[in-house]
């Protein structure tokens, strides 16, 4: 793999927190993400020091920089929320889980940006900011990542010029995005072909600024442009097809961004398959 290539996928935990380095490594990953907790509940156990401190060695041993490991917070939480239950609960698990990084040496985390149901955008936005700042605060190395949404129902950051807009509210605090290619799509997105995907990576710098793009999730979409459809298909069998990762594969400005895997495992391709599949699209083998 060429050097300036981080390519990985979400990996399990299941056993002990450790085993997901050698997960990683043994699918010849040079970059991973993981849920520090099941990610289906709202309550977790307590991740033990001892735990924490086998995770560390076996990353520091790894070979796998400390820039391309990222941790992903679970499902249930809204930070968005009007609802003052669901807020208070969202916030509590943000928290614990930027201290969870911060125990396991992982400086990235990956956030949903829910939905604002009810209330307003800029209610929804301001929530996610507020949450946020707190739990900046329970660490002085993790960073926030914001991840674009694929454009359901009163969601937020489905458009680039709004995830923009709430990057910038955070001031050049830590906090960075994370960009999936299955939710750009699904919002409406053309990727397919050069001049299109030219003009998404303008947008992108225009509102956001290709540096402080820290993750690209690399997930094909099970529905059609604009469908609005949070569905991840293997890379190159779904609607944006081999084409579409070729392009954005080979851009140069994507390179030196990580690359992760939010692929199915089925009967038609494992993770190992799909890690193939993007470094034939992205010429790298």
């Amino acid at each position: 793999m060429q050097p300036d290539i981080r390519l990985g996928v979400h990996v399990s935990i299941s056993g002990s927190i450790d085993r997901a380095v050698d997960n990683a490594l043994s699918i010849g990953c040079n970059a991973f993400q993981i849920f520090t907790r099941n990610p289906r509940g709202w309550v977790a156990k307590p991740l033990a020091e001892e735990d924490a401190k086998r995770f560390r060695a076996k990353l520091g041993s790894s070979g796998i920089s400390n820039d391309a490991v990222f941790a992903h917070m679970p499902y249930l939480p809204n930070l968005a929320s009007p609802k003052q239950e669901i807020y208070s609960k969202s916030l509590a698990v943000l928290m614990e889980e930027v201290r969870r990084c911060s125990m396991l040496a992982i400086k990235m985390l990956v956030i949903h940006l829910g939905s604002y149901m009810g209330s307003s955008k800029e209610q929804g936005m301001g929530n996610i900011v507020n949450a946020c700042n707190q739990a900046l605060e329970e660490s002085k190395d993790v960073m926030i990542l914001l991840e674009n949404m694929a454009g359901q129902r009163n969601s937020i950051g489905a458009r680039i010029d709004e995830l923009g807009r709430l990057f910038n509210m955070f001031n050049g605090k830590r906090v960075g995005v994370c960009i999936d290619t299955c939710h750009l799509f699904a919002a409406g997105y053309e990727l397919r072909s050069k001049d299109a995907l030219s003009r998404v990576i303008e947008e992108l710098e225009r509102h956001i600024g290709l540096k402080n793009i820290r993750l690209l999730h690399l997930n094909d979409s099970k529905h059609a442009l604009g469908s609005n459809a949070d569905r991840h298909e293997h890379i190159g069998l779904g609607y944006i097809g081999e084409e579409g990762f070729r392009n954005i594969l080979t851009s140069k400005e994507f390179r030196s961004i990580p690359w992760i895997l939010e692929t199915p495992v089925d009967s038609r391709r494992d993770d190992i398959g799909n890690i193939r599949k993007v470094k034939e699209l992205a010429m790298l083998i």
